[in-house]
């Protein structure tokens, strides 16, 4: 089920209407990545003076230099943490636009899903974002102990916010925030499984920038197979 959404999601990046979604949502990424990165230089060279003096050796002049190289390389290294929280901010301006296209296409025999009011999703979007960066701070002495195993930890914790915050905004369309967490619930290893398979192209430079989109459409999929297994009907071709 989780592959075959997957697939489903990405045999629909050429239609018009999901394309338009993909490539403002990959503009809004750089964007944001280009703000974190812009904020992180001006803090190391505010923070850092621009020589030091140092006994016996003198005037060290390139401090700042130095200090702006090593900041780019530890934006490049950051940009994979950063894309957790950014994936998880998008849920607030594309999600209804990259459901809606999904079922259009897919499942056109479906009355049109209630809306989610702007100010609801972005609190609820803004809510969440704060988790996963407050879950993955208190994660990060886990990551560090882990090693070798730190990957699969960072998978592991953001797979399931991720697949949380996913699966609970696209069934909150259908069927009321109540139903929605009582069927995640329900099938809550799937959407752990589902997240994380979604958390780990997360860190892979420039393919993590379409993993939003992606995600939210696999996940609209994965909804609606559960939601139908539950029925008793089978899920769409």
């Amino acid at each position: 089920m989780i592959f075959g959404a997957i697939s489903k999601a990405l045999a629909q990046a050429g239609d018009p209407r999901f394309r338009g979604v993909l490539l403002r949502a990959v503009g809004l990424t750089m964007l944001l990545l280009a703000a974190f990165y812009v904020a992180f230089v001006w803090l190391v060279g505010w923070l850092v003076p621009d020589s030091l003096a140092l006994p016996w050796i003198g005037e060290i002049t390139f401090v700042d230099d130095l200090a702006s190289g090593l900041a780019i390389l530890g934006m490049l290294v950051l940009s994979v943490f950063l894309m957790v929280p950014v994936a998880s901010a998008f849920t607030g301006f594309f999600l209804e636009e990259i459901a809606d296209a999904v079922e259009a296409r897919h499942y056109p025999q479906l009355v049109p899903a209630d809306d989610i009011p702007f100010w609801d999703g972005l609190r609820d979007a803004a809510r969440f974002l704060l988790i996963v960066i407050l879950a993955n701070l208190l994660a990060l002495i886990v990551y560090l102990l882990s090693t070798v195993l730190a990957p699969v930890v960072f998978w592991l914790v953001n797979g399931y916010l991720l697949g949380v915050e996913y699966f609970q905004l696209v069934a909150m369309r259908r069927i009321g925030e109540r139903e929605a967490r009582r069927l995640r619930r329900r099938h809550m290893l799937t959407v752990w499984i589902a997240g994380t398979v979604m958390a780990i192209p997360l860190t892979v430079p420039v393919l993590n920038l379409v993993v939003p989109v992606i995600g939210v459409a696999a996940f609209t999929h994965i909804y609606h197979a559960l939601a139908m297994r539950g029925a008793g009907q089978s899920p769409a071709p």
